[in-house]
């Protein structure tokens, strides 16, 4: 019973800030409201959730910089808790479908978020040139999981080339992101939201300033997937 309650509230909730977001994404191109009405939508749903963080690795980021946030994947609470954790404003990259949501997809497409179609290169080198713009005329940072979709099982799985392909692009450092704990709380396939501790950890700045092959971008993918990994396995 517990589990619908909150069910309704974050229905409820997520509705009222997503016509909000709509509002402000018009009347706000800048994007100042729609990022501070996203703290208080993910902040709010991790309260009706009686979910709490553990942030650690906040000494790496400079709220002045530009980064390329690489976090792993596992359930639907990571978009939320990762908009709550990162400190500056990060424009994530979504898949084009989420777009299609009634209301919450529709404040995707207006607000500062990235669509990307994965099964058209052209519409993707388009994504990849607008994110670029983004971060370096309006000071944005990028947020993608390098799996490319969620894990069935909480365990890492293998990392997609084009999360890098993409920080090489915009020439800004990528910092790798490890979330731990929100597939036991909040399972692929499952509406049942436990409450718990989610622990969330930001690892130092990668540089890709040297990257420019395929080759050193699957070489990058493997540097970040190695630190995503250890420091999942020794996360509590």
């Amino acid at each position: 019973m517990a589990s619908y309650i909150k069910l309704i509230l974050i229905i409820i909730h997520g509705s009222v800030c997503s016509i909000l977001a709509m509002f402000f994404s018009i009347i706000d191109r800048s994007f100042y409201l729609y990022f501070k009405l996203s703290k208080l939508f993910s902040n709010g749903i991790l309260f009706i959730s009686r979910i709490k963080l553990n942030i650690t690795g906040l000494e790496n980021i400079d709220k002045n910089g530009t980064y390329v946030f690489v976090s792993n994947h596992a359930s639907q609470l990571d978009i939320v808790t990762l908009q709550s954790a990162i400190p500056v404003n990060a424009s994530i990259i979504y898949k084009k479908e989420l777009g299609y949501i009634p209301v919450f997809g529709w404040q995707l497409v207006l607000g500062p978020y990235l669509s990307i179609d994965r099964k058209n290169p052209e519409k993707a080198h388009r994504t990849i040139l607008h994110a670029k713009h983004l971060m370096l005329k309006r000071k944005m940072s990028a947020l993608l999981f390098a799996e490319g979709t969620r894990s069935k099982t909480g365990s890492i799985q293998p990392f997609k080339r084009g999360a890098f392909n993409l920080a090489a692009k915009v020439e800004q450092p990528i910092i790798p992101v490890t979330i731990k704990g929100t597939s036991s709380i909040l399972p692929k396939g499952s509406f049942k939201i436990n409450s718990g501790i989610i622990s969330v950890h930001f690892d130092k700045p990668i540089s890709v300033n040297l990257v420019s092959t395929k080759a050193q971008e699957v070489e990058l993918m493997q540097k970040v997937r190695e630190v995503i990994v250890k420091n999942f396995e020794r996360m509590n």
